[in-house]
């Protein structure tokens, strides 16, 4: 099993946490982007109020009962795709929102998803739409999938917060944010 792997059998605050500084890489449609994750929110399924599995396993939640590394990939409010990572033991839902990153390979095809030349991934469903992640991925593997989690943490300072955007449990402080050792993650306004 590899560190990975091993990170995201784990507690999903713990794998959360160390899954800020890692690079998301995306080879779709021909292009590779790749963005340093620079904010992560934990959800921590049945005990937890805010997360899509805390009433039970449903057609829309199923891949957050999966492997520890499977994609859970859901639109939001019918507009954006928003990508997860499903952490813990399988059948014990917990997953991990990719809320930001920072865009350290294939700006120019980001910039062509997004159609914009600035906040190319200061939120999930841009993160999502600059890599092209859609549905169609849910349940595939950031382990070996073609969009995956690569390498070890980037240096920074790493804060923890309340969550944003839910109205139960919103009081955890389980959003957490990476400020890069060099000063960077600028397009992260939240840092």
């Amino acid at each position: 099993m590899s560190g990975l792997e091993t990170l995201l059998s784990g507690p999903v605050v713990a794998a959360a946490r160390g899954l800020l500084g890692r690079r998301l890489v995306s080879d779709l449609d021909g292009d590779r982007v790749a963005v340093v994750l620079t904010e992560v929110e934990a959800y921590g399924g049945g005990d937890d109020p805010a997360s899509h599995a805390y009433r039970g396993r449903t057609g829309r939640n199923r891949s957050m009962f999966g492997a520890p590394g499977t994609l859970y990939v859901y639109r939001s409010y019918g507009i954006h795709w928003c990508a997860n990572v499903v952490c813990g033991p399988v059948g014990r839902p917990g997953a991990v929102l990719l809320r930001a990153g920072m865009v350290v390979a294939g700006e120019e095809p980001a910039r062509r998803r997004r159609g914009r030349l600035n906040h190319l991934c200061d939120g999930p469903g841009k993160l999502a739409q600059a890599l092209a992640i859609t549905g169609t991925l849910d349940g595939d593997s950031v382990i070996d999938g073609p969009v995956r989690i690569e390498g070890e943490p980037a240096p920074g300072t790493t804060r923890a917060t309340p969550r944003v955007g839910v109205t139960r449990a919103a009081e955890r402080r389980w959003r957490f944010v990476l400020r890069l050792a060099a000063g960077e993650g600028a397009d992260n306004p939240r840092a």
